[in-house]
């Protein structure tokens, strides 16, 4: 894993003055890290560069000077960079209505327990393990964080743009899958290199 410093950060003064070119940047790559699983589900897969760049927006909010508290925003970050052979994603669930938000919570409760969301590839699949602490029994947050490891026959799969991959999620009342575009695949066949 190769994981950010706080010699990858730039100081204050000089992110502010390439904010814009860098969030403009993340954007674009996020937009290509990015994926609806039906109309309450995203998935955003998270790398070096994308995870530099919340790392670096929590510091300017939070206006974090203090190189101990830096460390502990990497750290945060850190434990969320894709392993050798993973891909890593922060998953959201995205309810607008808020007269409805409780409801939706509640069918999505148990959502990072068990085999839920997968990657389907090369006739196998990858479960996604979810990252602890985002729910109990009576409240799921609605923002997680998932890590996937891919077969090497699925590997190959993704890099096989004539070979279907999908992504799905089966739970309770939620089902949903969708077919996993080229330039999201080139994306994860760098992170699983």
């Amino acid at each position: 894993m190769n994981v950010l410093t706080s010699h990858d950060l730039l100081p204050a003064g000089e992110y502010e003055r390439q904010r814009e070119q860098f969030r403009a940047q993340v954007i674009a790559l996020k937009q290509r890290r990015r994926i609806s699983l039906g109309p309450l589900l995203t998935l955003v897969f998270e790398n070096r560069e994308t995870l530099r760049f919340q790392t670096q927006e929590m510091i300017r909010v939070e206006q974090i000077l203090d190189a101990r508290k830096v460390q502990e925003e990497l750290d945060v970050y850190n434990a969320l960079m894709p392993g050798f052979g993973e891909l890593s994603a922060t998953l959201l669930i995205e309810i607008t209505e808020p007269a409805r938000m409780k409801e939706w919570l509640d069918v999505f409760m148990g959502l990072d327990h068990g085999e839920t969301v997968a990657i389907c590839a090369g006739g196998e699949q990858a479960f996604g393990l979810f990252e602890g602490g985002h729910s109990h029994e009576t409240k799921i947050s609605a923002v997680h964080f998932v890590r996937f490891a891919p077969t090497a026959v699925m590997t190959a799969a993704i890099a096989d743009l004539h070979a279907p991959v999908t992504l799905t999620v089966r739970h309770r009342e939620y089902h949903a899958e969708a077919s996993v575009s080229g330039s999201l695949r080139e994306e994860w066949l760098k992170d699983l290199r």
